[in-house]
Formats: C-alpha cells, structure tokens, sequence
C-alpha cells in the first residue's frame, strides 16, 4: 500500500512537472531537459530527481571555489560529523536510530573514508603500527658435575606463582656447548608506531647465527606440512632478527580486513544484550554504533601515533586505552539511553567478552599471519 501511494505521487509530480513544461511552450518558452532522467527542467535542479541543472564541464576555479566552500562552511556535513564523532560519543548512532540523517556523513562511508585515512597517513609518515626488535644478551654455560652444560631458563621467576614451577636450567647439547660461537639469551622490546628505519637489528653476527641454529631443526620432517611450518618459522624469525618493522607490511595488509569482519560481531554482542529492547532498537541500529565506535578508534590512532612521536610508548597506549573506553562508555549511555549503574554493567561485560574472545584472537591470529609473510599453509 505504501509502494503504490509513493508511485503515486511520484507520477503525479512527473504529471505536473510535463503540464508545466507544455504552458512554457505554448508561451513560446522552450523547456531543457535533465541530463539524467530526461525529464523536462524547469529551474536549476531537477523536480524529478533532484539533479542540479549545472553538473560538469565548468572551470576549474569554479570547482575549486565550491569545494572550498562546502569544506570551510561550518554547517557543512563533514564539520558537524567531525564535531559529533570527536565531542559527542553516541550522537551519531543516535541520529540515525532518530531519522536524522541528512545531518552527517553515513556510517559505513565515514567508517570507510576514516580507516582508509588512517593507513594513507601512516604509509606517508613511514610509521609503522608495530615493530618487535630481538634483543641477545650474552650468558655463561653452567656446568653439572658430570659436566652436562645448562643456560638459565629466562621464562623462570621465582617471585611468579605462574613461572616458578618451570626448570631453572635449560640443558645445551655438548655440540652446542662446545660450539665456538656464545651463548645469549633472547628477547624482544615492542615498539608501537615508531618510525621505520628508527629501529636497527642489535643483533650480533654470532647472536644471530646461535638463534638461528637454535630454531632449526637437525631431525627429518616427518611430512611435508611439517616441513612447510618448520620453513615459515624459521623464515620469520630470520626477517625480524635482521629487520624489526618485517611484521608491519603483512600487518597492514590483514588489519583492515579483520576490523572489518569485527564490525557486525560486535553489532551482535550489543544486540545480545539488549533483546528485550529488540523492538526499539534494530539490528542495524547496533551495527550503526559499531561502525561508530571503530569509525572514532581509528581517529583516536591517529592521535596515539603522533603523540607517540613525542611521548614514550607506554605511556600514550595506556592513554589510548583509558580514552576508548571513556568514548564507548558515554557513547552506550548517550545511545540507549540507561541509567549509569546498567551502562557501566553492560559496558564492563560487552567490552571484556568483545576483547577476550573476539578483539584479541583477531590481533593473535593477524600477528601469526603477519609472522609467516601473510601467506596460508
């Protein structure tokens, strides 16, 4: 019934607008037609489908002249998406769910526009989300009584109820002992958008070549999957003991991808949690805070990778954190609109099951992709 009342007034607008155009050339008024539906154009946008009656072939100033200024008008759409995104979490969710929706850019294409600005940024800068720099410290041998050789176990703590329990002393083959390169113990120090070429291998040539004679593996693969692992671990560590930005170029190339698939989980978790509010609030409503939510994410990485320019690592990734989590707790209370104690409950619970079982094996899974070059076994 809906679809035919909407045909109906669309035939009728078309009618009137026919009608219009026949009184003009009876006047001896000759009428143009729209470019794009062909119907009969009557002044500078088309009654028809809204097309504006001027659509190409200008100078380039004039193009110029009205990019600047849609882009410097402070009612523009970009501004008031800026402003509602950066300062007002949950407005723009809030103003889809509410019909207002010529007011700002649409979710998935600001989504969409903002991850996209993120990863051109970095590229320009040369920045890199994540390096990992190998760290070699020398150790001595320890020798038995018997004269077996030990190197101390760097994953034992006795101060740590979960380590304490591992061996003290990993055992070293007399080939190994015996052997005329050192002995080290290895680490790795993680460096979070610092500038590629920043960041050099430490590693000596000996401290190299004991860790990789480390990693392989003397005995026959048993098959050729076994084979196939063996080469891509010992090809990974090879890359990030010479070059500490190796995982970023894969990195870059899988993070999108997974945030992407992300997007409509998190959507779900929300909904999940909110079935008995199913008829005010739609799926696509969710969806729409989500892309939100990841669409300020991504801008609040921006501000994280400059400020970590400046600022020590740590310091600006527990900011980031404290700064999510402040925007997706006042962006929940503003959209569904719950008392505090509700939206810290369900804040603290969505956040932790969207972390621990979906957020964090996506980054486990995109680093173990990242560590084998990006390629599938």
């Amino acid at each position: 019934m809906v679809d035919d009342l909407e045909a109906i007034v669309e035939l009728s607008g078309a009618a009137a607008v026919e009608l219009a155009a026949s009184a003009l050339a009876e006047r001896g008024t000759k009428a143009a037609h729209c470019a794009n539906c062909g119907k009969p154009l009557l002044g500078p946008y088309c009654a028809i489908c809204g097309q504006p009656a001027r659509t190409h072939r200008r100078s380039v100033r004039a193009l110029m002249h009205d990019f600047v200024v849609d882009f410097v008008n402070f009612d523009s759409r970009i501004l008031r998406t800026t402003r509602a995104l950066l300062f007002q979490p949950g407005e723009l969710p809030a103003a889809f769910r509410e019909g207002r929706t010529q007011r700002y850019v649409p979710a998935i294409r600001l989504y969409l526009f903002v991850s996209l600005i993120f990863f051109i940024i970095l590229s320009l800068t040369g920045i890199a989300i994540l390096q990992l720099q190998v760290v070699a410290t020398p150790v001595k041998l320890i020798y038995d009584s018997q004269g077996n050789a030990f190197l101390p176990n760097p994953a034992y703590d006795p101060d740590d109820p979960d380590t304490k329990l591992l061996p003290k002393l990993l055992p070293v083959s007399k080939d190994k002992a015996n052997g005329g390169a050192g002995h080290f113990s290895y680490s790795t120090e993680t460096y979070f958008f610092a500038r590629m070429g920043a960041l050099q291998s430490k590693l000596s040539n000996d401290a190299k070549a004991r860790l990789l004679d480390t990693v392989s593996m003397k005995k026959p693969a048993k098959n050729q999957r076994e084979s196939w692992w063996r080469t891509q671990i010992f090809d990974g560590i090879n890359r990030l003991a010479s070059n500490p930005a190796a995982l970023n170029g894969p990195l870059t190339d899988w993070l999108p991808r997974a945030l992407f698939l992300l997007l409509p989980l998190y959507a779900l978790l929300l909904a999940s949690f909110h079935l008995r509010r199913r008829k005010d609030f739609y799926l696509v409503d969710h969806l729409v805070f989500s892309l939100s939510v990841h669409s300020f994410a991504f801008v609040a990485l921006l501000g994280a990778a400059a400020l970590a320019q400046v600022a020590p690592g740590e310091s600006v990734a527990l900011l980031l954190l404290a700064v999510l989590a402040l925007y997706i707790f006042l962006a929940m209370k503003r959209f569904y609109k719950q008392g505090w104690l509700t939206t810290t409950f369900k804040f603290i619970v969505i956040s932790g099951i969207y972390m621990l079982f979906f957020l964090l094996p996506a980054m486990a899974g995109i680093l173990m992709l990242s560590f084998l070059g990006g390629s599938f076994g």
